[in-house]
């Protein structure tokens, strides 16, 4: 066997290690699906390293939205009640304001689940529950502030990584190394895997807006306009709105352009009733950009190295399903690789096993969040009427229960739902 090599990401390849360690299974990224991964493999007796380059999990305008589908999931391991306990609000749908009255595209309430909603949870919160439950395992072990820099490859095969503190350079020897860090993803790069992406039309500004007693109703937790070349979203977050404001792909510069008053001008346009809510927006500071992109990796692994989540596949903000699509990934691996982790026998067969199981769901709905995007929003963004069209033809279907029935279940679990097996 050959000297393990270095595949450099930075200068730090050439500095003195601090420490070696092993683990038979290597975790970056602490987001969701690094999380829930890690969790499920330690509860197993895996020993797991858990990587997150930040110091905390606190990080401004994550994705905050749990599906049934995960709530399922957490419900399984006897963490549900735990997650409800957390400061939280409910969604079972949006209603948008068309030329033909209220239109409300789904409708959680409807289906047979014991979670009837999407959970309105701050991420952080939710990342230091998973963390929290996994430390109660031995096998586990999480590094916070460890920034990866480099593959550590013998044979060309990944036999872990190295990474940066604030103390100097270390080292881990795995089994197995797992790409979870996102849609940036070092290890990703690191690997030489380039994902293929689709074009979204549309960026997204999100901001937060005070709760008023003029707040406009919002029966479902979820509010929605679209018109005069933009749309305007919020989600109830208790004590504020989350919101968005959804503007033509790259247009960015020219609405920051005409200034906070004219993005405040913009939000009121579409929905009078935030006019006193917009007050609030004084600096652009307080406007977080968000750069649409979906795509997806031709190949998720090489020996000894797997990507999963925004690391695998970015997905669109539509539906807000991110989260949980990464979180059904690593329910998926945990489930294939628990046994061969403990037994030392990770194989390529494993490893395409869980993009086998899981590509097909997540090319299926980023496929019905292109036709969405390029059907109902490209559409509104570059029309100047004042309010969103939904053709008739379109509400008839939506009478049928079974029909209403679809894009909820879609919203809430997928093509397939996902479970943790024993």
């Amino acid at each position: 066997m050959t000297t393990p090599q270095l595949v450099p990401g930075s200068p730090v390849s050439s500095r003195q290690i601090v420490d070696v360690s092993t683990a038979d299974c290597c975790i970056v990224g602490g987001g969701p699906a690094g999380a829930m991964l890690a969790l499920l493999l330690a509860r197993r007796g895996v020993r797991v390293m858990l990587l997150e380059m930040h110091k905390d999990f606190d990080r401004e305008f994550r994705g905050d939205t749990v599906h049934p589908s995960t709530l399922e999931i957490l419900d399984q391991l006897g963490l549900a009640g735990r997650v409800h306990e957390l400061r939280h609000s409910k969604i079972s749908g949006p209603t948008l304001p068309t030329t033909r009255g209220p239109f409300t595209p789904f409708d959680l309430r409807r289906l047979r689940t014991k979670f009837p909603y999407i959970l309105m949870v701050p991420q952080k919160n939710l990342l230091d529950l998973l963390a929290q439950e996994a430390a109660r395992f031995p096998t586990f072990r999480l590094l916070m502030g460890a920034n990866v820099t480099e593959l550590v490859e013998g044979d060309g095969v990944v036999r872990g990584v190295r990474y940066q503190t604030d103390d100097g350079a270390h080292e881990i020897r795995a089994a197995l190394t797992i790409g979870a860090d996102g849609r940036f993803s070092r290890v990703r790069h690191l690997a030489g895997v380039v994902p293929i992406g689709t074009s979204p039309p549309m960026d997204v500004l999100w901001f937060r807006l005070p709760h008023l007693p003029t707040d406009p109703p919002t029966q479902g937790g979820a509010f929605g306009g679209i018109g005069r070349g933009h749309m305007v979203l919020g989600l109830d977050r208790v004590d504020y709105w989350q919101a968005g404001y959804v503007i033509l792909k790259g247009s960015y510069q020219e609405v920051r352009a005409q200034g906070i008053e004219g993005l405040r001008r913009g939000i009121v346009a579409i929905e009078p009733r935030l006019a006193k809510h917009v007050e609030s927006l004084t600096d652009w500071r307080q406007v977080a950009l968000l750069s649409v992109e979906s795509s997806c990796c031709r190949r998720w692994w090489k020996p000894g190295l797997l990507l999963i989540g925004d690391a695998a596949h970015v997905m669109s903000p539509v539906g807000g399903v991110g989260i949980n699509y990464a979180v059904q990934d690593a329910v998926v691996a945990a489930n294939i690789l628990t046994q061969p982790l403990l037994e030392g026998g990770v194989t390529l067969k494993h490893l395409r096993a869980i993009q086998r199981k899981r590509e097909r769901p997540v090319r299926f709905i980023q496929f019905v969040q292109t036709q969405v995007q390029k059907r109902l929003i490209a559409a509104a963004l570059n029309s100047q009427q004042p309010m969103l069209e939904i053709p008739g033809y379109v509400r008839a279907f939506f009478r049928f229960p079974l029909v209403r029935e679809i894009p909820a279940r879609l919203i809430a679990f997928g093509p397939v739902r996902v479970h943790v097996e024993n």
